[in-house]
């Protein structure tokens, strides 16, 4: 299936919400970052998101999710290279990953296991981090 990719506005919020409640990711904050938050659609329908939460020279790369029924057809791919990209056009020096399941994903695009010691106050957590990817 072909996807496409875009801006999230407010008024996909409820489906933004609903899809990271599927995967069981956390919605804290992220309403704030719904300006630097992709989408993917299929029809009608959000299939994917991803955010890139901004910070001065830096960015957390957060929410990146996919619907259980479209996984491993390279969507998830597509909209990490996108956010990715839309970080880099704003100018950041790096960008950091919090994350206990998916290491091994995000590996593929740079990123690589860092302590807490070494990452910005800003994006520190008790979930395990990977080093920026720029």
């Amino acid at each position: 299936m072909n996807w496409i990719l875009g801006q999230a506005t407010p008024a996909d919020w409820l489906r933004i919400e609903a899809l990271l409640s599927s995967v069981e990711l956390p919605l804290d904050g992220l309403r704030e970052h719904l300006g630097t938050t992709l989408v993917a659609w299929i029809d009608d329908e959000i299939v994917a998101c991803a955010a890139v939460e901004l910070h001065v020279d830096f960015a957390l790369l957060r929410s990146v999710a996919v619907d259980k029924d479209q996984q491993g057809q390279g969507l998830g791919h597509d909209l990490t290279r996108a956010a990715l990209d839309l970080a880099r056009q704003r100018g950041v020096s790096g960008v950091y990953l919090l994350t206990e399941t998916a290491g091994g994903f995000f590996s593929r695009f740079g990123f690589k296991p860092t302590s807490r010691a070494e990452v910005p106050a800003d994006v520190q957590n008790p979930s395990s981090l990977l080093a920026p990817a720029l």
